[in-house]
C-alpha cells in the first residue's frame, strides 16, 4: 500500500502524527500538504491528492484540515474518489468495510492527535467486505460514469 497525505494550514499537527504512524507501520507515503500555518486554500491541496489516488499512483489518501469538511467535499469532486469524513474509529472501520473508501478526511479542530492516529490506523488496516456492498458501490459508479 502507498498513501498520499495532504492538508492545509489548519492540519499541521495531526498531519505530522499521521506521518509518524505511517512510518511506524512501514507504509510508504508522500506528503504534499502545505508547510505553513498561514491561510491557504484547501482545494489546492485536496484536489491534487485526490487526482493521484484516482489515477492509481497511490492506493489511499489522507486529508487533514480544520474540520475535514472542505477537503472531503473537494476530494469527492474527483471521479473515482470515495472520501469519507471520519472523526471516530467506528466510522473509519465501516467506511472501509462497507464503502471501500480510498480517502479519508479528518479535522484537527475537531479531534486530537491520539484519536487521529487511531482513526488512520483502523482505516489503513481494514479491508473492504465486498458482497452486498459491491452492488451499492456499483450503483454509485454507474451514476458517476453517466453524469460527469
Amino acid at each position: 500500500m502507498k498513501v498520499i497525505i495532504s492538508g492545509d494550514h489548519a492540519g499541521m499537527t495531526i498531519r505530522n502524527e499521521v506521518k509518524s504512524l505511517l512510518e511506524e507501520m512501514g507504509i510508504p507515503y508522500e506528503d504534499i500538504g502545505c508547510t505553513c500555518e498561514t491561510s491557504v486554500d484547501y482545494p489546492d491541496y485536496a484536489l491534487p491528492a485526490a487526482e493521484r489516488v484516482a489515477s492509481g499512483e497511490f492506493d489511499r489518501g489522507i486529508l487533514i484540515c480544520g474540520t475535514g469538511i472542505g477537503m472531503s467535499i473537494a476530494a469527492n469532486k474527483v471521479k473515482g474518489i470515495r472520501c469519507a469524513l471520519t472523526h471516530d474509529v467506528y466510522s473509519a472501520k465501516l467506511t472501509r468495510q462497507h464503502n471501500d473508501s480510498n480517502m479519508i478526511a479528518m479535522g484537527e479542530r475537531v479531534i486530537g492527535p491520539g484519536l487521529a492516529r487511531e482513526i488512520a490506523k483502523t482505516w489503513l488496516e481494514t479491508d473492504f467486505e465486498g458482497g452486498r456492498h459491491e452492488n451499492r458501490l456499483g450503483k454509485i459508479n454507474t451514476y458517476e460514469e453517466n453524469n460527469r
